[in-house]
């Protein structure tokens, strides 16, 4: 993810929270152009382990998470959805 240009915050709203699995969108100007840039963190609560989903990943995450929504899915069912990036989550979370 490119930096935020000084003055320019990148914005972060959770998007999904339940007992194993928060993610968090985030947002925010390009240094330098007019484009947004950004992505999605995923974490695994039970593993304390994290992903960030950006560029091409975070189009493909968005569009699959739109595919779901419309299907009405119970938080189990995103839970499992979620569940499938777990395996590629390498970044512990460190609380500070």
């Amino acid at each position: 993810v490119e930096p935020a240009p000084k003055g320019h915050a990148m914005s972060v709203t959770m998007i999904y929270d339940s007992q194993h699995f928060c993610a968090f969108e985030l947002e925010g100007p390009s240094a330098g152009s007019d484009r947004k840039v950004g992505g999605y963190e995923i974490m695994d609560k039970n593993l304390r382990r994290e992903i960030f989903l950006g560029g091409r990943d975070a189009e493909v995450f968005r569009r699959n998470v739109h595919e779901l929504i419309q299907q009405g899915p119970t938080s189990d069912e995103v839970d499992e959805f979620l569940q499938g990036f777990s395996g590629l989550m390498n970044q512990p979370v460190v609380l500070h």
